[in-house]
């Protein structure tokens, strides 16, 4: 229950927070389409390796990682995007393809694009391919801490 879980750690956190049901989806852009929010207001999270190493790349639905940007901001020698089959055990309490942004909980470093955090508020999927979370970029922040890096770039 992927959606409980997310709720009980913001609901221990104090923060305030919505929750969006919406039709089935599975593109970022799809959630956006069916929860009637702008694709640039929208974040989704991208599995990546550094070095071999998981990390989360956290972005606007509307653009895609750069991997070569993002291989030269972190000084790797490679970064690539993991496959579905080699992150899907990291995220027992999710749907596939569904992670919410919040790579703290699963041991791992989050990269945010700079376009989401100018944002008063993020919304993101809560695990599922049905639900999405909406709260406070400042909430986020804290709960998360980020590293804002230049990785994005629009689709």
């Amino acid at each position: 229950m992927p959606v409980k879980r997310l709720k009980d750690y913001l609901d221990k956190a104090g923060v305030k927070y919505l929750t969006i049901s919406h039709s089935r989806a599975y593109t970022a852009q799809e959630v956006a389409a069916s929860a009637h929010i702008p694709g640039i207001e929208l974040a989704k999270s991208v599995i990546i390796k550094i070095d071999g190493t998981f990390a989360m790349a956290v972005l606007p639905a509307s653009e895609k990682v750069d991997m070569e940007t993002l291989r030269r901001a972190m000084d790797a020698d490679r970064v690539e995007l993991a496959s579905e089959a080699e992150f899907m055990d990291l995220f027992p309490d999710c749907d596939l393809g569904a992670m919410p942004p919040f790579g703290n909980l699963f041991g791992m470093k989050v990269y945010v694009a700079p376009d989401l955090v100018g944002d008063e508020t993020i919304a993101f999927n809560a695990g599922t391919h049905t639900e999405l979370i909406k709260m406070s970029y400042e909430d986020f922040n804290q709960l998360v801490e980020p590293i804002m890096l230049e990785f994005a770039v629009h689709v």
